[in-house]
């Protein structure tokens, strides 16, 4: 099962409550690769998330925040996210 950039935007801002967020499919970029359904979107996505509180945590511990609010989507084909903490004050 794809997953759909709309529901993982949904999932995290329900989650993570940040002030930004911005989810991209990237996944017809990775066409031929490990992890890339056949369909052409769904497996690979780019997270841009911004919250003053992001400002205080460490790398890992936003990648945490980030993985651990879409880890049930892993199982369902979710297989590369690439995360991007924008700056917001």
């Amino acid at each position: 099962m794809n997953i759909r950039a709309e529901v993982l935007q949904e999932r995290l801002q329900s989650k993570l409550q940040p002030r930004f967020l911005e989810v991209i499919d990237e996944s017809a970029a990775h066409a031929g690769h490990a992890g890339a359904g056949t369909e052409g979107w769904g497996t690979h996505f780019r997270v841009r998330v911004g919250d003053p509180a992001f400002s205080q945590l460490t790398r890992v511990a936003r990648h945490r925040l980030v993985y651990d609010a879409v880890q049930d989507f892993m199982a369902q084909g979710l297989h590369a996210l690439a995360i991007e903490v924008v700056p917001f004050e």
